[in-house]
């Protein structure tokens, strides 16, 4: 990777197609990559599998260290990281920030729990005839995982998958969305400094990189799209490979009438703004009963128009979000505005786009035949439609092809946890918003057009990265087993006998009578 700053030497040469990547709020080069093709992604995948066995042989105690020594290496270069994180994805401090917080996290929580998490399973043997023997299942890593990343997180986005596949023994193959390239580049640059073993690539380019990365790996962790999810899965199941996705969502919100009011309004603003509203699991739509609605409604308009945006000063901490990532994804927030206010909708505060920022904005009067409650709309737009009650609040939030995450705000925790188990989705937080996408040790994952698999989910986090393998083993070894060849009549009937009389309930089959 090459940055704005570097100067090309006296006997530079052509270095084939590049991504030049521009700051989204103010335009300024932030750094140049290479495009890469195919045979560049194939020679990336020969290299890991060449040492992934060295990898898995060094055990989690042993891969451990390497990992926590990369922590280290983020940790002392935290600032720089972190500046490269906001200047290509335009995004304020506070939110640039957030994702070394994932990193240091996820890093912690697999690394200290590895050990435990991969030990080989002891089973006890089911049946008469089994009881000689030991029954074992050890995980086992696919060679190489293929991580392709989206971005809207640059550098945690990778970091909530790639953790718990070296954690596992696997080598990978990580592919950063053409668009925001330069954090994890720099990430995976920091792997090689600390002298890790060479079992991490970061494979920059577009699409085309993307499907190559697929061909070349033996499970594949993709997180973007749904159509792009399609095209990945469809091919996984040709080439007969596992994949896990974790895709698009228009998450709910439900405020009860004995909702903490001031606490819910908080939530919304903070769950649908945060990052721009750019995040899978922001929350897209919000359902409030009647009694509160208008006091909702007040609170949240007040909190969104006391917003800051803008990309402020690497430390400052001076505003809540910062820029939309590319003029595409702002018209997809400017048409689903224009939908709803066609439809008869009103904007309460925002409602514009202003260059590269997308004012914070407030919609009421909405319903389901606008696409602000349909579509995904990735951007920072709060929805909020008044219902009579719990039950048509749960009918619409479970009415959307979607079903990755969602909230529920009460101060009646029976109430709560029993709508939970009504709610269509991967996940359900109560009086809070997002927070479980963040919870090392429970799935994160969709139904419906959301995705297949999770990420996280304890043991699952890394398992996931493993093919499990069962190893039976004898406690005695005979010269011969009773049914091995050749078949003696005679042996065969008492065999049958002994298989009755040990399997079956009552005494007149146990007899054969």
């Amino acid at each position: 990777m090459s940055t704005a700053t570097d100067q090309p030497s006296a006997q530079h040469t052509d270095p084939g197609p590049e991504l030049r990547i521009h700051c989204p709020a103010d335009g300024r080069l932030v750094g140049i990559v290479p495009d890469q093709g195919a045979s560049e992604v194939a020679a990336a995948a020969a290299a890991l599998r060449a040492a992934q066995p060295a990898w898995e042989a060094l055990g989690p105690r042993g891969r451990r260290r390497h990992l926590r020594n990369w922590l280290n290496w983020l940790l002392d270069n935290e600032r720089r990281i972190l500046e490269l994180c906001q200047a290509e994805a335009g995004k304020s401090w506070s939110d640039a920030a957030i994702e070394m917080t994932v990193a240091i996290d996820v890093i912690n929580y697999f690394t200290a729990n590895a050990e435990r998490f991969l030990a080989d399973r002891h089973v006890k043997p089911a049946g008469i005839a089994n009881k000689a023997r030991t029954l074992r299942v050890q995980a086992r890593p696919y060679p190489l995982v293929g991580l392709i990343t989206p971005w809207n997180g640059p550098l945690g986005g990778p970091m909530m998958d790639v953790v718990g596949a070296l954690v596992a023994g696997a080598a990978v193959l990580s592919k950063p969305s053409e668009v925001v390239p330069l954090t994890w580049a720099e990430a995976v640059e920091g792997w090689r400094e600390i002298g890790a073993p060479p079992v991490l690539e970061c494979i920059t380019g577009g699409g085309a990189a993307g499907a190559a990365v697929v061909e070349q790996v033996d499970m594949v962790m993709f997180t973007g799209s749904v159509a792009t999810g399609r095209r990945i899965a469809a091919r996984c199941g040709e080439r007969l490979i596992p994949c896990s996705l974790e895709l698009g969502g228009k998450d709910a919100m439900v405020v009860l009438s004995d909702a903490d009011v001031e606490r819910a309004a908080g939530g919304a603003v903070w769950g649908g703004m945060m990052n721009a509203g750019q995040a899978c699991v922001s929350v897209e739509r919000v359902y409030v009963e009647a009694p509160v609605y208008d006091e909702f409604v007040a609170s949240v308009v007040a909190k969104v128009e006391a917003m800051r945006q803008g990309m402020d000063a690497p430390g400052s901490f001076a505003t809540e979000i910062g820029a939309m990532i590319t003029p595409s994804q702002t018209e997809i927030v400017e048409r689903h505005v224009a939908d709803a206010v066609a439809k008869g909708a009103r904007v309460l505060t925002g409602g514009k786009a202003s260059g590269p920022y997308f004012e914070p904005t407030v919609l009421v009067d909405v319903d389901h035949s606008m696409a602000c409650m349909r579509e995904e709309t990735f951007g920072p737009t709060l929805p909020i439609m008044k219902v009579a009650d719990e039950d048509e609040a749960v009918r619409l939030a479970n009415d959307s092809d979607f079903g990755l995450s969602s909230s529920i705000w009460s101060k009646d925790r029976r109430r709560a946890d029993r709508l939970s188990r009504r709610i269509e989705a991967g996940s359900v937080s109560l009086n809070n918003a997002v927070i479980a996408t963040f919870q090392t040790p429970v799935p994160m994952g969709g139904w419906k057009q959301s995705g297949l698999g999770s990420r996280f989910g304890g043991a699952n986090g890394v398992l996931k990265y493993c093919r499990l393998q069962t190893v039976v083993a004898e406690r005695l070894a005979l010269k011969a087993e009773p049914n091995w060849f050749p078949v003696v009549p005679k042996k065969s009937e008492l065999m049958g006998r002994v298989v009755r009389f040990l399997g079956a309930h009552d005494w007149r089959r146990r007899l054969g009578r």
